[in-house]
């Protein structure tokens, strides 16, 4: 609590701007801890937009480390439509004839006739199935599934358990009890014939058949029913016969087959259809997705090396609020300005950086042979004068030709992983990668809900000290108030008693 405060009405003193005169000079080691600590706020703020710019360089880098990225082959389609076909970067140029001798396919069942309630009238899913026993579950080649059925159970109970029981195993199934048709329609999964499946209905002890059971399942008096078969997929290519597909895609030589149709065999009378496909290089999409990373990196260093060798005005500290009262909005602006500059002058995280990004896109990719493209210079990107602070520049007409005649190298550059060495597109994303981190750890990241970076704890540190010394200053002016209220009192006294002498000793003279 502090102590009664008198001005100088003894004395005749400004005691309050004497008290204020003297507190600014004691105030003067918390004014440079406030300066300070405002301008650790900035360089943070400076570091974390730095740091925004590096991750959001890191998203689009992440495209350099894919091969389909680098996929400069088109595929045009002609013939009967039975595939869709697309070139990976692994395609070759050339004519090629896609035949479909069959689809993948799941094996299937569907109730043969409608299911009745056992009281009588179509069955809803919600009615109950009235009979108990054991449905088994027969799979090719595999283990048995036995799954035992109450009377009590509805029949899409019935079909979620037949649904749960079959989940991991072959063939995994899709069951669904149908109110419209009163049937249970049951799939494979997955395609193939692996997928194939029969159910046997069995009594409750797992002995002799259940046709009652059956009844509930199929729609007639049955002890088991097969699925419909499923098939594999099979598909020619130049006269090369692919079998035992378990899905309707594939990839053989770079080309990727959707398979859509079966495609009609050649008799004596008619001829076979299939599908024609030419495929030739279309460099366009990897050299624009180079072209924009290129520009975002450019716009990224540009922007850190004006920040790196930006000039610092040491006689401009931020200003205190009392010192903006003083002054114009202009003025705070014009001043600010200067404080700002140079928040980032020879920092070495960001130095670091830059010189780490350029040794990543310029040196030899190891593990690539001297006879292959090892080096970004050899597809037309090279840095420029030492002055363009390690800017890319990109010849366009050599880029083209390049992935034009050698996409797989190009590809190679940028993608390859080994133990002698990771291509460019690799290694500058996890550099990038390590980047982020490092700022991370130094500033901290928006939006993050524990910041322990080393900015956020220097800041923590002059929140204390700050506290501390506004404590300090506050005992200091309660003492100095003290110090000049006894000296007014003491004056008072003195006053007092000098009136009363010379009333009392001179009064009558």
């Amino acid at each position: 609590m502090s102590a009664m405060r008198i001005g100088g009405l003894a004395s005749g003193m400004d005691t309050d701007s004497i008290v204020k005169q003297m507190m600014q000079i004691q105030k003067m080691p918390l004014d440079k801890l406030m300066q300070q600590k405002v301008w650790t706020e900035w360089q943070q703020e400076a570091t974390r937009e730095q740091n925004l710019a590096f991750s959001s360089l890191r998203t689009s880098a992440s495209n350099l480390r894919l091969q389909s990225s680098f996929n400069s082959y088109s595929a045009e389609m002609t013939g009967s439509g039975s595939a869709k076909v697309t070139a990976t970067a692994t395609a070759m140029n050339g004519d090629y004839e896609v035949k479909v001798n069959s689809l993948a396919t799941p094996a299937k069942m569907t109730s043969e006739a409608q299911i009745q309630k056992t009281a009588g009238g179509a069955a809803k899913s919600t009615d109950a199935i009235g009979v108990e026993g054991r449905i088994v579950i027969d799979v090719s080649g595999g283990t048995d599934i036995n799954m035992d059925i109450k009377a009590d159970m509805t029949f899409k109970a019935v079909a979620e358990l037949l649904q749960e029981k079959t989940a991991g195993s072959v063939p995994a199934l899709r069951v669904n009890f149908d109110d419209t048709t009163s049937r249970f329609f049951i799939s494979s999964k997955e395609l193939g014939s692996a997928q194939n499946f029969t159910l046997s209905f069995k009594n409750a002890d797992g002995t002799a058949d259940n046709t009652d059971l059956g009844r509930q399942i199929t729609g007639t008096a049955q002890a088991s029913m097969s699925s419909t078969a499923a098939t594999d997929g099979s598909i020619t290519i130049d006269g090369i016969t692919v079998n035992g597909l378990t899905s309707n895609k594939a990839t053989v030589n770079g080309l990727t087959v959707q398979l859509l149709s079966v495609d009609a065999v050649a008799t004596d009378t008619t001829p076979g259809t299939s599908t024609k496909v030419r495929v030739q290089s279309d460099p366009e999409k990897p050299v624009q997705m180079l072209k924009d990373f290129v520009e975002a990196y450019n716009k990224t260093i540009e922007d850190l090396q004006k920040q790196i060798v930006e000039k610092r005005y040491p006689d401009f500290q931020p200003l205190s609020d009392e010192q903006k009262k003083d002054m114009s909005d202009n003025e705070i602006e014009l001043w600010e300005e200067k404080a700002r500059s140079g928040l980032l002058r020879n920092d070495p995280i960001m130095k670091s950086a830059l010189q780490d990004l350029r040794r990543e896109f310029m040196d030899k990719v190891g593990g690539i042979g001297d006879g292959s493209i090892n080096l970004l210079s050899q597809i037309g990107i090279n840095t420029g004068d030492y002055r363009e602070g390690g800017k890319l520049f990109i010849d366009e007409d050599k880029l083209r030709t390049v992935l034009s005649e050698k996409p797989d190298e190009v590809m190679n550059l940028f993608t390859v992983r080994s133990e002698a060495g990771d291509g460019i597109g690799a290694r500058v994303y996890d550099k990038l990668n390590d980047i982020v981190k490092n700022l991370s750890t130094q500033a901290g990241s928006l939006g993050s809900p524990v910041d322990n970076s080393t900015m956020s704890k220097k800041l923590r540190r002059m929140e204390t000290e700050i506290t501390r010394w506004q404590d300090r200053l506050t005992s200091i002016e309660d003492r100095y108030w003290s110090q000049f209220t006894a000296m007014e009192k003491a004056l008072s006294k003195m006053n007092s008693q000098s009136a009363w002498m010379q009333q009392n000793m001179f009064g009558g003279m």
